[in-house]
């Protein structure tokens, strides 16, 4: 398919990384035009946003509804027709033909001066991970390639660049939409994205679009979405390759940007990327909280505050995301809580500048434990009398919510949610699972980072043992392994794929302890799967990504 664009200067292509809202057509149309305006000041001659930018990334079962697709289709016209002088590739979602048996398809439309010059179906369409696009859309079948200043151009959509045989050693798809798209004559690429952040993902883009520009002898031009949308955090990270392999431009991670890639080489618009994993991951979550609390009406947020690791960071978290101002800690001391759970609650209060309140539970726990004791029938306590004092602050920080409109940020870390170390309508309360996707030894490497400038988090945080104090004297390590041992053993079963003798062997852990961690993983879905929804950050998330039974037999070696 081909269309034509006159311009008799040099090319100048904008990449408009924005935040769009699923659904919310009116916003994201209007947030387009504002880029677009802003790409035609600079001098583009083509401004390029993200997959379905129309509509928003994922829509998921939205797609199903014909509503849905007829104002997608509507806001497109609608964009066309208000664009300044400006040629621009959009990412959109349309109806399918009826024979597809497929409601939809995901697209990249090129407008320009009120019309429709091109319009790409995706062609790749993963369902993976977190990833189930073949079950709404249907795949294009055709190369799309048009000019601008006689240079031609391909257009592909996110997936279609993830298959080139030179670079995965293991393909998902028999096609290669870019070799197709070179074959009908592009020399120049582009692919418009909706790809989620996760550890090592910038980097592992950055070599696979250069390896493609390197491959073709053609610049890549790659523009993503940045942005949360429900568990998925966008981190944008846009970037532009000249045909030697050459970075040339390279938007903002984490944050709305627009970069310009000049054929003519130019001066080069390089943003500096965060220095790190641990700075991607705290960056990645303050965007994961701010969008969805702002996405989802909420204004402001509740923490309950224990004084130790995991709280201390989702506040601030909280705080650095969402205003201090709009953030409240609650401390519940109850009978078996030490001093420092409240005066090191109070201290990180006074440091994040949130407000806090205290509220003790003792008086509500002896109340429970006197009504139930006729129905305990004297027998010993165990953790039941544990987790009641955890719903009874679950039950508080709700009946706060409810109150004052806030969103309760729950503090559990992915260590403790794999091997279910939580109490279901206790400490798993909440509408947003900050960390849930973060393993404890992460959790104080973030914890030190949001410290590198003003050490907020108090030192007694971090130094401290890791304790519920539901007991006398109680510490995870009662009845955890070690944190370092335990991550390892959960990421080499939840993220490699490894079984239970494998672990052992490979890393001389004592089988018995990676036997019964793996069983408290595989007991502890039932859990996992009415917790909040979590923040993913790696590549295997509990939620979405990892779809397992509850009511099971299946034991791994």
């Amino acid at each position: 398919m081909r269309g034509g664009i006159s311009n008799p200067n040099r090319m100048k292509i904008a990449l408009a990384q924005i935040d769009p809202t699923v659904g919310d057509f009116a916003g994201n149309t209007e947030l387009i035009l504002k880029f677009a305006d802003r790409a035609r000041e600079r001098g583009a001659d083509l401004v390029v946003f993200p997959e379905l930018a129309i509509c928003g990334y994922p829509p998921r079962d939205l797609v199903e509804k014909p509503d849905f697709l007829a104002r997608s289709e509507a806001a497109v016209e609608d964009l066309a027709r208000r664009l300044p002088k400006i040629a621009a590739l959009v990412g959109s979602v349309r109806r399918a033909p009826p024979e597809q048996g497929k409601p939809a398809m995901d697209v990249a439309v090129l407008l320009n001066r009120g019309r429709r010059l091109l319009e790409y179906a995706k062609i790749l369409l993963p369902y993976y991970d977190v990833f189930d696009e073949s079950r709404y859309f249907a795949p294009g079948n055709s190369p799309a390639v048009f000019s601008i200043s006689n240079l031609p151009i391909g257009v592909t959509i996110c997936e279609d660049a993830w298959n080139d045989k030179h670079f995965w050693k293991n393909r998902l798809y028999t096609r290669d939409p870019v070799e197709e798209t070179t074959a009908a004559g592009a020399k120049f690429l582009l692919n418009i994205a909706a790809s989620p952040y996760t550890t090592e993902k910038i980097g592992l883009r950055h070599d696979m679009l250069r390896a493609l520009a390197l491959r073709h002898g053609a610049p890549v031009i790659y523009v993503n979405q940045v942005g949360g949308n429900d568990q998925l955090i966008f981190d944008g990270s846009s970037m532009a390759f000249d045909a030697a392999g050459n970075l040339r431009a390279r938007a903002k991670s984490f944050e709305e940007d627009m970069v310009l890639w000049d054929s003519e080489g130019g001066s080069e618009e390089i943003r500096a990327a965060p220095e790190g994993e641990t700075e991607e991951i705290y960056q990645a979550l303050l965007l994961g909280v701010r969008d969805y609390c702002r996405k989802c009406g909420f204004k402001r947020a509740l923490v309950g505050l224990s004084g130790g690791i995991d709280s201390s960071l989702v506040a601030t978290l909280a705080a650095d995301a969402l205003g201090a101002a709009n953030v409240q800690g609650v401390s519940m001391p109850g009978p078996f809580s030490s001093p420092g759970s409240v005066t090191d609650a109070e201290a990180l209060a006074r440091a994040l500048g949130i407000d806090f309140r205290i509220i003790p539970i003792t008086p509500l726990y002896q109340s429970f434990l006197h009504t139930l004791a006729p129905a305990f029938e004297k027998r010993a306590r165990d953790v039941t009398e544990e987790n009641i004092q955890a719903r009874i602050r679950g039950n508080i920080l709700m009946a706060l919510s409810n109150k004052f409109g806030a969103i309760v940020l729950s503090t559990g870390n992915k260590s403790e949610l794999a091997v279910g170390y939580c109490t279901l309508y206790g400490d798993m309360a909440g509408g947003l699972a900050v960390i849930a996707d973060v393993p404890k030894t992460t959790v104080y490497a973030l914890a030190r980072y949001a410290n590198r400038n003003t050490p907020r988090i108090p030192a007694a945080s971090f130094e401290k043992p890791p304790s519920a104090e539901l007991r006398p004297d109680q510490t995870d390590q009662d009845t955890l392994p070690p944190y370092d041992v335990l991550d390892r053993i959960l990421k080499s079963f939840i993220e490699d794929g490894l079984c239970a003798r494998e672990i052992a062997a490979r890393f001389g852990i004592d089988p018995k302890i990676v036997a019964e961690t793996v069983r408290r993983v595989n007991a502890a879905e039932y859990k996992r799967q009415q917790a909040p929804p979590a923040l993913k950050v790696n590549a295997k998330a509990f939620g979405m990504g990892r779809r397992y039974p509850i009511a099971q037999k299946y034991s791994d070696c």
